[in-house]
């Protein structure tokens, strides 16, 4: 895992554009992730990614949790772990920034993602309206 740079980032968007097209259609709107403005994300440190970039997270650190605002595998490259590996290291990032726990939301559409971090432990906290889609919200408390 490496931090994202300013030449990365037009691999970064055609990674996320492939990961997330597929749910255009079950979502009916495009999801958040593909209007995100990656070259920002990528200057505020935000964008950590693989290498080879098969996949990448977008976290951003909050008060009392670390916001892990997007994961993104390479459709070819599902199965292999490597969105789980994407959420490990960011477990490993909110214990190094001194954080007590992670919180995503996904689109409630989204259900095998829903199924994944329930899987690893994150839990939903409520239901809501972002950007006029209907998003699941979960956190996940880290031991120390």
């Amino acid at each position: 895992m490496r931090l994202a740079g300013p030449a990365d980032q037009a691999a970064v968007e055609q990674l996320v554009h492939d990961a997330y097209t597929p749910w255009i259609q079950a979502v009916g709107a495009r999801p958040l992730p593909l209007e995100a403005d990656y070259g920002a994300l990528i200057a505020g440190g935000r964008v950590h990614v693989t290498d080879p970039l098969d996949g990448l997270i977008v976290l951003v650190p909050e008060d009392d949790a670390l916001l892990v605002e997007n994961v993104a595998v390479r459709p070819d490259m599902h199965g292999r772990g490597i969105g789980r590996a994407l959420l490990a290291y960011a477990e490993d990032e909110a214990r190094r920034l001194g954080l007590p726990a992670l919180r995503l939301y996904t689109n409630v559409k989204m259900t095998s993602n829903i199924r994944l971090y329930a899987s690893l432990g994150y839990v939903e906290t409520g239901r809501a309206g972002i950007e006029g889609r209907q998003a699941v919200l979960m956190r996940k408390s880290l031991s120390p």
